[in-house]
């Protein structure tokens, strides 16, 4: 294992995680703004670890194997603390199932695929609809820190649909391009 910049960012991308989870379980305002801080300053990794790996000619198999984990871990682990504590509740957990449930069928593809030396790139749509996840959680992590000047909960579960939808779209999407090789 060889560690660079890209693979510490993704490390401590993992690191923080249950930090993230424990103050969004605090029932303060305080707690609410951190965790919605740390998990931008995780999100924002997301990008440059990659970024940063390409630039600097260091791609691991390490990295390459670790960073979609992260990703998937931070989100997933979000996605069920906002549902245990009810910010996700009722239909909005639809979205948010579906987005679960994607990453589980996507990872288990992708891991078919990399098996028989196949890559299905990541389209520009896939990348936007993590970035709408990342926004929606984001923005419903913040709903903690108690701000009543704009509708915080409405914009965040307005975008957590908007993120679901796109999820149904690319795992469509990563499904047909795959599955040929099934």
């Amino acid at each position: 294992m060889k560690f660079n910049i890209a693979n510490i960012l993704t490390i401590a991308r993992i690191i923080v995680i249950p930090i993230i989870v424990i103050c969004i379980y605090m029932k303060s305002p305080f707690y609410g703004w951190v965790a919605f801080t740390l998990f931008c300053v995780a999100s924002i990794t997301d990008y440059f670890d990659g970024y940063i790996a390409r630039i600097r000619n260091e791609i691991t198999n390490f990295g390459t194997f670790l960073d979609p984990i992260a990703d998937k871990l931070l989100v997933a682990a979000v996605i069920l603390i906002l549902t245990s504590k009810g910010i996700i509740a009722d239909w909005e957990t639809i979205p948010a199932l579906i987005i679960l449930l994607r990453e589980i069928a996507v990872s288990g593809l992708r891991e078919y695929l990399a098996g028989i030396k196949i890559s299905v790139p990541v389209s520009r749509i896939a990348k936007l609809k993590t970035s709408i996840q990342l926004i929606a959680l984001a923005v419903l992590i913040l709903s903690e820190s108690q701000i009543t000047i704009i509708p915080v909960i409405i914009i965040g579960k307005a975008a957590l649909w908007t993120a679901g939808i796109l999820t149904l779209y690319t795992g469509f999407d990563y499904l047909k391009s795959g599955i040929k090789h099934l």
